[in-house]
């Protein structure tokens, strides 16, 4: 299966970044990609973190679903949406949420994310607890692919890239894919990214698939980009330093068979079984 992972560099504007991400849409698209998978927030990078809270939408309808689930009918794609803010019961809070939608337009899967990123070092800060209410469940959802393979992928965000137990859980249920749609800052990014993405891959045994946000944004954000596909051995198969574009890799689901049959670790773990 051809996956698309789309870096963008997110602006203020939600028009111009679902501007930005169709025309990205339509280069997976033309390059035969069967799922494109966009970065947390590619909707908004607001001025501050409260603007994400005036663009919050209902489950099953607003601007972005419209716009996701008009592109998977018409580029004919497996399309998850990063992230986007949903209602989350208060004026005070969203949910930042993960929505995948299939070739019909169908939303078939959606995934708050569940652990809320906070950094201070004495000259960023950063808190989502201030603004985002946070998940409960692990979500997988099951690809049809063309090749003849279902795959079941899982699904993350960002900040949960440090949770091992988090993706341990997905495996168990199946999933042979790891999704992770990013904004790491550029200095928790530089020092963390790649060695937790392959640590991931590694322990899991799993292809491993990260959109990021990659690059200085208009309200002054650095992220740190290299959006990466990791194989179920760890190594890192395709990347894109910084800024827009599309990476592209065809997947071998038999990767991840030879790779489980010849170091069959997931049927070792045993701490998950003690009371």
């Amino acid at each position: 299966m051809k996956v698309a992972a789309i870096q963008m560099v997110s602006a203020v504007s939600r028009e111009v970044n679902l501007a930005r991400a169709h025309a990205l849409l339509l280069e997976a698209a033309a390059a035969g990609a069967e799922l494109a998978v966009l970065p947390e927030y590619f909707c908004v990078m607001g001025r501050r973190e409260t603007d994400k809270l005036a663009l919050r939408e209902t489950p099953g309808t607003g601007v972005v679903q419209d716009f996701l689930a008009t592109a998977a009918r018409e580029l004919g794609l497996w399309i998850v949406g990063g992230t986007l803010p949903l209602e989350a019961g208060d004026d005070a809070h969203v949910f930042n949420t993960s929505m995948v939608w299939s070739p019909s337009g169908e939303c078939v899967a959606r995934y708050d994310k569940i652990h809320l990123f906070a950094f201070d070092n004495g000259r960023e800060r950063y808190d989502e607890h201030r603004v985002i209410t946070p998940g409960t469940q692990p979500v997988t959802f099951d690809l049809p692919s063309r090749d003849g393979h279902r795959w079941r992928i899982g699904m993350s965000v960002c900040y949960d890239l440090r949770f091992p137990e988090l993706y341990r859980a997905l495996t168990r249920g199946g999933a042979e894919l790891l999704l992770v749609p990013s904004a790491f800052t550029r200095t928790t990014g530089s020092a963390h990214w790649e060695v937790l993405l392959r640590a991931r891959a590694i322990e899991n045994l799993a292809w491993v698939v990260a959109p990021a946000q990659g690059g200085e944004h208009e309200n002054g954000r650095q992220t740190w980009g290299q959006t990466m596909v990791v194989d179920p051995w760890g190594a890192v198969v395709a990347q894109q330093a910084t800024g827009e574009g599309v990476v592209l890799f065809d997947m071998d689901a038999q990767q991840i068979a030879v790779a489980r049959t010849q170091l069959p670790a997931l049927s070792h773990s045993v701490l998950h079984n003690l009371a």
